[in-house]
């Protein structure tokens, strides 16, 4: 069962106490990414997230990285482009400490400027990394050609140049602004009961921020076309149409109809580009949702020689989708497969301590696996025609990487 509880500072705990693991998922979730940044700090919070683990006033990197590799525990972190979550799945028995870390981690990080040049080293790797993998950037580059200058269409790395420029007082600066009571709530999976509230309670249940941050500006749909050369042996292509916020009533709609389009083995794209003509290794389509939008990303990699006969292909495929949406099989058959997903998907507590924390942090509210099942089974025929007439008939965003 999820249990809540609001600690006198405005952060949330959210609790599901599971009896028949052994293990315990621990996660802190503040609602800040890439989109809270401007062009001076891109990139801010995912060093932040990297800066974390860099040391605290009583523990070192290592130390840290020690603490939970000596429980066999397991610690690690993420950021995306409107939250950071810092999490670590330990046994049961072991998960007083492992909170303890998190939140000295959390409270104590020194950012000393030694650690900080060695880890500003470490992330031009990682987006030199990112540079060399086509098949990757091509989506940060799709994701500045349909929001253009506003904040979520930045890469969540950043850039050399504004990863230089950070200073411990950026850092803290940051924090200060971003990581406020009111915009972080902290998951808990697992073999936990509800007497682990006071534990969390003690440790993050008084501290206070200075400053509040910005309200979001819901960015515009620019709809614009981006080329880079490189060389590579295939080119890659993303195609993004606007699409629906975290809230929309249609979400689900949207879901049951990217699952036939693109989103499995089964779907229209995969069938037709792959299996039917062998255009490419690798095509999907996946739908992003944001707070206030989204965006309904399809990605194929091919031959440059076939570029042209894939873009005919993805084409070819959304209009006969619009001329005919779906049949009755494929609704039925996406629908059972996303109940299937979503039921297999809960079985672990990590899994369970994610779904938890992100709909605490970005929806205040929970619905239960019934509930979302009811919500799948409502979809209809119609439903998805509609959803598909409202993405396919707008404008849409493209990049490409190829070689010359």
């Amino acid at each position: 069962m999820l249990q809540k509880h609001v600690c006198s500072n405005g952060l949330r705990i959210v609790l599901e106490d599971i009896p028949a693991v052994r293990s315990v998922t621990i996660g802190i979730w503040i609602k800040t990414g890439s989109r809270n940044e401007g062009k001076s700090n891109n990139g801010i919070s995912h060093f932040l997230e990297h800066m974390f683990f860099k040391g605290t006033k009583t523990r070192s990197a290592k130390d840290i990285a020690e603490a939970f590799d000596a429980i066999g525990g397991q610690v690690n972190a993420f950021t995306s482009k409107e939250y950071t979550c810092y999490y670590a799945k330990v046994l049961d028995t072991h998960k007083n400490f492992a909170l303890e870390v998190l939140s000295d981690m959390f409270f104590n990080s020194t950012f000393d400027e030694a650690e900080m040049e060695r880890e500003k080293k470490v992330v031009l790797e990682e987006i030199k990394m990112s540079e060399d993998t086509p098949d990757d950037i091509v989506h940060d580059l799709l994701s500045q050609a349909s929001y253009g200058q506003h904040p979520l269409g930045f890469p969540i790395l950043g850039t050399e140049s504004t990863l230089a420029s950070f200073q411990p007082e950026d850092l803290r600066g940051y924090i200060d602004k971003n990581y406020s009571p009111g915009n972080i709530v902290i998951s808990v999976a697992g073999n936990v009961d509800a007497s682990f509230f006071n534990n969390i309670d003690e440790l993050f249940g008084s501290y206070k921020t200075n400053q509040t941050a910005d309200e979001f500006e819901k960015p515009d749909f620019v709809a614009d076309h981006i080329e880079r050369q490189k060389e590579t042996e295939q080119a890659h292509l993303c195609i993004g149409y606007n699409g629906f916020s975290i809230e929309d009533d249609d979400i689900y709609s949207l879901i049951v109809m990217n699952n036939v389009f693109g989103g499995s083995m089964s779907s229209r794209l995969f069938q037709e580009i792959r299996e039917q003509r062998g255009l490419a290794y690798s095509v999907f389509s996946y739908h992003s949702s944001f707070l206030d939008n989204g965006l309904l990303t399809i990605y194929a990699g091919t031959g440059k020689e076939h570029l042209p006969l894939l873009r005919e292909t993805v084409t070819d495929t959304i209009n006969d989708l619009i001329a005919h949406g779906l049949t009755e099989k494929e609704l039925r058959n996406s629908k059972e497969q996303l109940k299937g997903n979503l039921m297999l998907s809960l079985e672990s507590t990590s899994s369970r301590m994610s779904r938890n924390g992100k709909n605490e942090l970005l929806l205040h509210k929970h619905r239960t696996l019934d509930e979302m099942i009811s919500e799948i089974d409502g979809v209809s025929q119609q439903s998805t025609n509609d959803v598909i007439h409202k993405i396919f008939k707008e404008k849409y965003s493209s990049a490409l990487i190829s070689s010359k």
